[in-house]
């Protein structure tokens, strides 16, 4: 039997189990239960409902510079985690970083650094966004709904009130808890409750149904009324009240890692364990959403092979290594001579073009206006320029 989470604590038998043989579950059962709730190891959800809560897996690279205002839900180093930057005039570099909590199994966080302020902002924000067909264990909508308890690790420069929301985006229902950085540039850990929302079923499919939210900075339209800590009807004024400005100074610095999202109601003492998968578990399930085809600033990198349909049309395809959430999109660089088609000579390329006919699970690109070989003949297509990627992207 394989167990989620910890092994758990053997029951001892009695003398009346070992009497007659017989093991039952009511012999077990109850003191099972018991010891397993306390100690945190049962959990209706198999694997963690946050991806990548460990910042351990970055498809796109490790750091991105500049980010400015008009920056909407755009992903950028740590897989799965989405950055806003609305109409401010601030600019943020994001990084995957190796500064974390000591002793507690974690290798990478994701680091906020703010490059130029802006004493007035709009709103800044990261967040996480989940499918509704993995939430239907919270039973939301319904009188058997579940709470919540959001638990992370956070480092900040500056001190005070952050704001984290939970958002039904079916149902446009929000609800959100303060928490108080209380020590500069020191990790603390932080544990959330929210209360469970009998109002609003959350849809069964493959779009965003809840939103995971950090708040970095926001304006008096979602802080001048008051913290909405019940689930209610989306209200701007109520969802962020108190929350600090952390785009106020370019001295700001703020680090997040160990993101767990657990069903039901915690403290610190009875929190389960953060759910550390493998690297390669974590990676297939980011690769639901991304699949870096061929990596950033990997030269040669190969993305599959392919044949000249004409002397000037060469297509490629390769198989995803998981199914993806939805048909992909494709992000990719161009430039003189990006890529590389290998066939019997090597065909330089500037850029590539997914085919109308790609799958979830089968990816085909192709060049038919720079291509230049022998039709019919096979071949490969590579990354050539040092920063070439093939990103194929399915994110919510």
């Amino acid at each position: 039997m394989g167990y989620i989470g910890n092994r758990p604590t053997a029951v001892p038998l009695t003398s009346a189990d070992i009497q007659d043989g017989v093991i039952t579950a009511a012999d077990i059962g109850a003191a099972q239960v018991t010891a397993d709730k306390t100690s945190g190891v049962i959990r209706p959800n198999a694997k963690p409902l946050i991806i990548n809560g460990d910042m351990a897996v970055a498809q796109r690279g490790t750091s991105t510079a500049s980010i400015a205002g008009g920056t909407y839900n755009d992903y950028y180093t740590c897989d799965r985690w989405s950055f806003t930057v609305d109409t401010d005039s601030s600019v943020w570099t994001q990084s995957q970083d190796t500064d974390v909590p000591s002793g507690y199994g974690f290798a990478k966080s994701l680091k906020l650094d703010c490059t130029t302020l802006d004493a007035s902002p709009s709103y800044v924000l990261l967040q996480q966004k989940i499918e509704g067909q993995d939430l239907q264990l919270l039973k939301k909508g319904t009188a058997n709904a579940e709470k919540l308890t959001l638990a992370f690790w956070v480092k900040s420069v500056k001190t005070g009130t952050y704001i984290c929301e939970l958002k039904d985006t079916d149902n446009n229902r929000t609800v959100s808890q303060a928490y108080t950085v209380d020590s500069g540039s020191t990790w603390e850990k932080k544990i959330l409750n929210f209360p469970a929302d009998t109002t609003g079923a959350l849809d069964d499919d493959n779009a965003v149904s809840l939103e995971v939210t950090f708040f970095l900075a926001l304006s008096s339209v979602y802080t001048s009324g008051t913290l909405a800590t019940s689930w209610e009807s989306r209200t701007n004024a109520n969802r962020g009240v108190g929350q600090v400005n952390l785009s106020d100074s370019t001295s700001n610095n703020f680090w997040l890692t160990g993101v767990q999202l657990e069903v039901g109601e915690y403290t610190s003492s009875t929190l389960p364990p953060f759910q550390h998968e493998s690297y390669g578990d974590n990676l297939a399930r980011c690769q639901r959403y991304l699949f870096a085809a061929v990596g950033t600033s990997k030269r040669y990198d190969n993305f599959g092979t392919g044949v000249y349909e004409s002397s000037t049309k060469f297509a490629a395809v390769t198989r995803c290594p998981v199914t993806m959430r939805a048909i992909p999109t494709l992000v990719s660089s161009s430039g003189t001579n990006e890529f590389y088609i290998m066939s019997d000579a090597e065909d330089p390329i500037n850029d590539v073009t997914l085919y109308n006919t790609t799958s979830r699970r089968s990816i085909m690109i192709y060049n038919n206006d720079e291509a230049s070989g022998t039709a019919g003949y096979g071949g490969y297509l590579s990354g050539n320029a040092s920063n070439a990627y093939i990103h194929l992207d399915a994110e919510l």
